[in-house]
């Protein structure tokens, strides 16, 4: 199995799991074919595989070829895999994420945070810490202040790691 095989199989399996998997291999397979073709041939239900072309579809990682049937006057959908845009999704999604953790990374620099040692997930920047007077909204216990330079650190890591991965 090629990288681009499990490229695509992580993100089908993103957007429907197994049956997704399934309908992938089976349109990798066909090559082309309506959605019909594909629920017979990887045997998921007609109305599966139609959700799961349709997401594939909207982020671009298949395509429809729109066919009258001449005897009915419906029209037929022909689908096919696009593999060659399966490197901008990845990267979009990518951007996406390094956005986020841009977002989050400032707002760790910028705030101080103070933790409850009883509830240890109560965790609250400065400006809510102050409004109770530095007491746990939970249960009354003083707030203590939380030294957050190990999550900077992470958050730069990862930061690092996909601005490398976006760069090449």
């Amino acid at each position: 199995m090629s990288v681009l095989d499990e490229e695509l199989i992580k993100i089908a399996k993103l957007f429907g799991g197994d049956e997704a998997i399934t309908v992938i291999k089976s349109l990798k397979k066909l090559g082309e074919g309506t959605d019909e073709i594909i629920a017979n041939d990887c045997a998921v239900r007609l109305n599966t595989v139609r959700k799961v072309l349709y997401k594939l579809y909207d982020h671009g990682l298949v395509s429809c070829t729109r066919v009258r049937d001449e005897k009915t006057g419906w029209f037929i959908f022909y689908w096919r895999l696009q593999p060659d845009q399966l490197d901008a999704f990845i990267r979009s999604r990518k951007k996406r994420a390094l956005d986020k953790l841009k977002t989050r990374l400032d707002y760790e620099r910028n705030h101080t945070f103070f933790i409850c040692k009883t509830d240890i997930d109560m965790r609250v920047p400065f400006e809510e810490a102050m409004e109770t007077s530095f007491k746990c909204a939970k249960c009354g216990n003083q707030l203590e202040s939380l030294e957050n330079a190990e999550i900077v650190s992470v958050l730069e890591s990862k930061i690092e790691r996909l601005e490398a991965e976006l760069s090449r």
